[in-house]
């Protein structure tokens, strides 16, 4: 089976909400226009944050910068896209701590400090977690956890590979001043090393569930695989994960996915999928999930609170391209139990105009969406009808 380039490139709708499909009573809005991709990968608006002032900030790997869109008067519209720290380096993410922004550029942490008036004088940018391993799956996401340390995202060098890097293809943890606090056997106390996670080829999404805590991370599975020795690459395999994440966990890349299957083209050594960690729910191939977030804090229906929001940024490498949507994970019993569309049309047939990178919830309840492709920031409310 033959394989081929991501779903081209089609006109951005001049009806962004006629072209899009939600559920009955939902609206989708543009809330900000940004600078589209320059090119296919990874280049446009990323990861969003809500600052303690709260407005909306957004990291833009095409323009090294990270943006502040303020909501003044509260119409769900952006009134400005404001620069507020540019010359970085591929970021990614940023996260507040406190009143500190720190950002997450493909190489490391770079604490802000930023000017009363940034008109007048440009944000100093103060190393905070450096050396950190770049390239191939370069792009970095830190998020504050709810246990107060900071967890960032490694992906791997490679679509398949044994690392020499033990930092890469993993979850890893800091305290707030930039200290390593993993979990090389499990324990979660006197870490030197940062590694609370491992076996993940690229998580770039994660978020804690409310109530329960458990930290959930999207992953991003091999390329080109076979269920044979030898095989024709097949479409569907290996599925895309949503993992629990626990401390000293493996979660199977480069050699298994799934319940523990083993990859024939590259197979470990004799038991090693035996130990690997199962994904706590599966998507379906290439769909390349990215952000995710709960809906605790929304204001969509009750029967929306206990669930979460995916990003699927879309394929690449599929025959038949897919993903290019937001999907709901729904959870019973504080468990994922099933998957179903939430936002679709960003894919039409062979082509696609957008394509979903993060989720996050505003302090209006809304939801936010952001678009690398398109070069957008969406806004998605609920009214009863």
């Amino acid at each position: 089976m033959a394989c081929t380039t991501v779903a081209a490139v089609s006109k951005t709708p001049d009806d962004i909400a006629a072209s899009l499909t939600l559920p009955p009573g939902f609206k989708i809005t543009t809330f900000a226009k940004l600078n589209p991709a320059k090119g296919d990968y990874f280049r446009g608006p990323r990861f969003m944050a809500f600052g303690p002032d709260g407005h909306l900030y957004l990291a833009s790997s095409v323009d090294n910068t990270v943006y502040m869109l303020p909501d003044r008067n509260r119409d769900g519209v952006a009134d400005d896209v404001v620069p507020v720290v540019e010359g970085l380096n591929a970021p990614n993410s940023l996260v507040f701590v406190g009143n500190t922004m720190l950002v997450a550029n493909q190489d490391g942490v770079m604490r802000v400090e930023r000017a009363q008036d940034s008109k007048q004088a440009a944000a100093k940018l103060i190393p905070f977690i450096s050396h950190l391993p770049s390239g191939g799956h370069t792009l970095k996401t830190i998020k504050l956890g709810p246990d107060n340390h900071l967890y960032m995202n490694v992906g791997s060098s490679c679509n398949v590979c044994v690392e020499q890097d033990p930092q890469r293809a993993t979850i890893l943890r800091y305290t707030l001043d930039g200290k390593p606090a993993g979990a090389p056997d499990g324990s979660v106390s006197g870490a030197r090393s940062a590694v609370w996670a491992s076996g993940l080829r690229n998580s770039q999404g994660f978020a804690w569930q409310p109530g329960t805590g458990d930290f959930y991370a999207t992953n991003n599975g091999a390329d080109m695989r076979s269920e044979t020795k030898g095989g024709a690459m097949n479409d569907e395999l290996p599925p895309e994960h949503i993992n629990k994440i626990e401390p000293g966990k493996h979660y199977g890349w480069p050699h298994c996915w799934g319940n523990r299957f083993t990859d024939p083209n590259f197979p470990g050594k004799p038991g090693f999928c035996d130990n690997m960690q199962p994904p706590a729910i599966t998507l379906r191939a290439h769909s390349t999930p990215i952000g995710i977030t709960f809906l605790d804090q929304a204001k969509f229906p009750t029967e929306y609170k206990q669930d979460a929001i995916v990003a699927l940024h879309g394929s690449w490498n599929r025959v038949e391209p897919y993903g290019y949507k937001l999907v709901r994970i729904r959870f019973k019993e504080n468990k994922p139990v099933a998957v179903e569309d939430f936002v679709t049309g960003w894919q039409t047939k062979n082509s696609a105009w957008g394509r979903p990178v993060d989720v996050i919830v505003g302090p209006d309840g809304a939801l936010y969406v952001s678009d690398d492709r398109a070069g957008l920031v969406y806004r998605i409310s609920y009214n009863k009808q």
